[in-house]
C-alpha cells in the first residue's frame, strides 16, 4: 500500500521508518539529523507554500509534509483494519 503525503508525492507504507510531528525539529540530535539528509541532498520539501507539519523518514529519502502526523497515522491504520 501507498501513504500520500501530499502534492503529487506518495510512499509505499514498507519504506516509512518512522513519521515525526514538526515541533520534533526543537531537538538537538534532530536538528542536526536532519542537517545531515539535508547535506547528502535526501530531503525533499512537499508543497513549499503550505506550513510544514511532519516529516516522514523513509528508506531512502526525508519528506516534508503539509500534512500532520495524527492524519497521516489515521490513513495507515484505516488501511490496515
Amino acid at each position: 500500500m501507498f501513504l500520500y503525503l501530499g502534492g503529487d508525492v506518495m510512499v509505499r507504507n514498507k519504506d516509512i521508518i518512522m513519521i515525526l510531528d514538526e515541533e520534533i525539529k526543537t531537538s538537538i540530535l534532530t536538528r542536526e539529523f536532519f542537517k545531515n539528509m539535508q547535506g547528502e541532498g535526501v530531503v525533499q520539501v512537499i508543497n513549499s507554500k503550505n506550513k510544514r507539519k511532519s516529516f516522514i523518514v523513509a528508506e531512502r529519502e526525508v519528506f516534508v509534509s503539509p500534512i500532520s502526523c495524527q492524519t497521516l497515522r489515521k490513513r495507515i491504520y484505516r488501511v490496515h483494519k
